[in-house]
């Protein structure tokens, strides 16, 4: 399989399996949640929404890899066609009941991203996007944002809630970015952000320590949306490395320049 609209429509469809099985779901207790590491938790949930994600995306294209962070969590590129795949981003505000999680499927192929998609489970949305065309919300093409002030820009981010020891470079971040935008919102799912800096709602986003499969299918995403998604030194690949910055192409260059004086 090489079309890789193709590959959109069984992401889409995996991605849609799981999205029913975690509103079905009976969220667990605090007793049964699993530290995987300091503010990082995990439940029989992710775990099960990631099995039935693998079983659908292996079952539709034979030899391909699944990648996610629950059952496989390393990036490796053994097969042509490879799955990176976070069952449950928001994990925390789904334990909650906070209304913003997502399933998120990207694809790479031959070791370049090439299609995504991510399924906003409250809303039973999904957004949608492969190379070469376009970026979608059902029959709607995705567009980023026309916003070139910073001070009209609204701008999302991440707390490095993982990785502590990032803290105080994060603070200045956010200190020098604060005083020129006109708001900043940090909701809790990376994926979600970004599908919605494809959408025009985010004219930037910016965070530290992420994963590769809290941002794949988003990175494709805002690229068809007509963004740009980079390392903070501006190197596009992003899945090798853990901070990245996204938005507009005018609000793009002015975050890395207000990332690169702090």
């Amino acid at each position: 399989m090489r079309d890789y609209k193709d590959l959109v429509k069984v992401a889409e469809g995996a991605a849609r399996r799981a999205a029913e099985y975690l509103r079905a779901a009976v969220r667990p207790g605090w007793q049964a949640w699993t530290e995987k590491s300091q503010h990082d938790f995990v439940t029989d949930i992710d775990r099960g929404s990631e099995a039935l994600i693998a079983e659908q995306l292996q079952r539709n294209v034979p030899g391909s890899l699944v990648v996610g962070e629950e059952l496989t969590p390393a990036l490796v590129a053994q097969a042509e066609v490879v799955w990176i795949v976070d069952p449950l981003d928001g994990t925390t505000n789904f334990l909650h009941g906070y209304p913003e999680y997502a399933v998120s499927i990207g694809c790479a192929v031959g070791g370049a991203l090439c299609a995504g998609v991510i399924h906003d489970v409250t809303r039973d949305t999904v957004y949608r996007a492969w190379t070469g065309g376009g970026a979608w919300i059902d029959k709607a093409r995705l567009k980023v944002s026309t916003v070139t002030e910073p001070k009209r820009a609204l701008i999302a981010t991440g707390f490095p809630f993982r990785q502590l020891g990032t803290l105080e470079t994060y603070l200045r971040q956010f200190a020098a970015i604060t005083r020129d935008v006109s708001g900043i919102r940090r909701a809790g799912s990376a994926a979600l952000d970004l599908a919605h800096v494809a959408a025009g709602n985010f004219d930037a986003f910016w965070e530290l320590g992420l994963a590769p499969w809290d941002i794949a299918a988003g990175v494709v995403l805002i690229r068809e949306a007509g963004g740009l998604v980079t390392r903070f030194d501006g190197n596009e690949d992003v899945l090798n490395h853990d901070n990245i910055a996204a938005g507009n192409p005018a609000m793009h260059a002015w975050l890395l320049k207000t990332l690169g004086s702090v």
